[in-house]
């Protein structure tokens, strides 16, 4: 059975300013990746680079949108940095994430969904990294948001 990340957070802005944190570029780049190249559409591209001068490791290049409301939600193909990449990048299907943005009285609630991870140890780990890895990324993203 395939295993699931799953992450909230609260964040001070409504539904559509949360929705272009995932999907502008510019914002993007300023929680999430050094290099987004995002075409909002499903079937375009979802490029994040951690390292721009070696697109590809440590980036989700290749990865597309897969679905889309825009400021409810958004979903995406995952590639795992380089240390997992020999098996996960090459799984079929890859990883995947849903976000959903839910407005509240105080701004908007994220959930994410992280699936796909397969039970093997190598993937247990891959997850693990994953799930701190989103953790550390939603401060940031809760720091940017006020």
């Amino acid at each position: 059975m395939d295993r699931i990340i799953h992450a909230s957070s609260h964040l001070s802005c409504d539904a559509r300013q949360a929705f272009e944190t995932f999907t502008v570029n510019a914002k993007l780049q300023t929680w999430l990746a050094e290099v987004a190249e995002v075409e909002l559409k499903v079937g375009g591209r979802y490029e994040l680079f951690w390292q721009p001068d070696d697109r590809e490791n440590n980036s989700t290049i290749g990865c597309r949108i897969t679905a889309l409301e825009p400021d409810q939600f958004l979903s995406f193909e995952w590639r795992s940095p380089k240390q997992f990449k020999h098996f996960a990048n090459q799984a079929d299907p890859l990883t995947h994430v849903v976000v959903f943005f839910i407005p509240t009285q105080s701004g908007t609630q994220l959930h994410l969904i992280h699936s796909g991870w397969r039970s093997s140890p190598e993937w247990v780990e891959a997850m693990q990294w994953q799930e701190r890895a989103w953790r550390a990324a939603f401060g940031a993203l809760e720091k940017i948001t006020g």
